[in-house]
């Protein structure tokens, strides 16, 4: 839904690359298992989809402006590569101009080690505008939500591997 919309590189937001003492495949579990956002993940308290593409991802996100605030969003599943990347999109519309996708990127590093950043890319002419507002605390809660995700999965892979 993104497609063929101009992107300015400097509308891109990129969390901190973490580097992840569990296999690919652990982390991917963990990404696709939306129902236990609420779980682990500070930001997106709480996730309802199925994967899928096209398939909306019903989030509840953690404002990182208003403490104790909580916004709904809805975004739709657009790309998946089992243990590599799932992304989500919010296309343009009439009534809500702001379009993005959100990247979430596992780089296997071997068997038991993998890496993981996300990239959430502002779209067309309010790009810009939407970076301005947000772009600072979308950082924030990617970069807490990446750690997050470095200490569920290193965890699990712990538990498993003494089971």
């Amino acid at each position: 839904m993104t497609d063929g919309m101009d992107l300015d590189p400097a509308n891109v937001v990129r969390s901190e690359r973490v580097e992840i003492d569990a296999p690919a495949a652990i982390v991917w579990e963990i990404l696709t298992d939306f129902a236990s956002y609420k779980a682990w993940n500070p930001f997106c308290i709480d996730c309802d989809s199925r994967l899928e593409i096209g398939a909306a991802v019903n989030m509840k996100l953690a404002s990182y402006t208003v403490p104790g605030q909580v916004v709904d969003n809805v975004e739709y599943i657009c790309a998946i590569e089992p243990e590599r990347l799932i992304s989500w999109e919010l296309p343009f519309m009439e009534i809500w101009p702001y379009p993005a996708r959100r990247d979430q990127i596992i780089e296997p590093l071997g068997p038991d080690r993998c890496a993981y950043n996300s990239t959430d890319a502002f779209f067309g002419d309010n790009g810009i505008h939407v970076m301005r507002f947000c772009g600072d605390w979308v950082k924030r809660a990617f970069d807490d939500t990446a750690r997050a995700l470095k200490a569920r999965a290193e965890a699990i892979h712990s538990e498993r591997k003494a089971a």
